[in-house]
């Protein structure tokens, strides 16, 4: 049966949108007969300085099981990151183009995580578990979490095996010495940008 959507969200994250988390849509089939869904929404943050593979693993999941993903780049001043958080922001946009994923889009932020999640009207955040030498923090981070917010949840997913170890500060490290060798972790652009960034090039 093929739906028709006649009233939508116009994603600008206004607190004042007809479709908050949790809240449901009208759609008529094609008997007009009313029937309601929700947009299941979630935000998936991190400074991304730069992105990797796994991370693009864990948004490819992440779009499967969601309508929508917000990958939320943090500035993170204080990281001292590498690249500035405008350069962040392109290298994920032109990897989610190369994949051909259509129902994530990116989004600066700062202050409270939780509050940003709000402000987007998002039902929960994802995150990326690699090995147990995460879960810890990961841990402490969702408490302190849902403390500030008790509605939102926190989702892990686990990247392809390929990615467990993988991580940007370890990219970083590896193109810094051997930019060659990192090609098979960051997509193309990313590995280019390090190499430019190092005076491999």
């Amino acid at each position: 049966m093929n739906y028709k959507l006649i009233e939508r969200d116009d994603c600008n994250f206004q607190q004042n949108s007809s479709i908050l988390k949790g809240q449901p849509i009208n759609l008529m089939s094609e008997k007009n007969t009313p029937i309601q869904t929700t947009i299941k929404r979630v935000v998936y943050p991190g400074t991304f300085d730069p992105v990797t593979n796994g991370h693009l693993d864990i948004l490819s999941r992440a779009c499967k099981l969601f309508d929508e993903v917000i990958v939320g780049v943090a500035p993170n001043v204080g990281k001292g990151p590498l690249f500035p958080v405008e350069e962040r922001i392109f290298f994920v946009e032109k990897s989610i183009h190369e994949l051909g994923i259509t129902n994530a889009r990116v989004q600066t932020f700062e202050g409270l995580l939780v509050d940003f999640a709000t402000r987007c009207n998002a039902m929960a955040l994802v995150r990326g578990l690699r090995a147990v030498s995460d879960f810890e923090y990961e841990f402490q981070m969702t408490q302190m979490n849902r403390d500030l917010e008790p509605d939102l949840e926190t989702i892990f997913l686990m990247p392809n095996a390929d990615y467990f170890f993988t991580s940007s500060t370890i990219v970083k490290q590896v193109a810094r010495c051997d930019p060659e060798r990192i090609e098979r972790f960051v997509p193309l652009h990313v590995a280019a940008a390090l190499n430019r960034r190092y005076n491999h090039q």
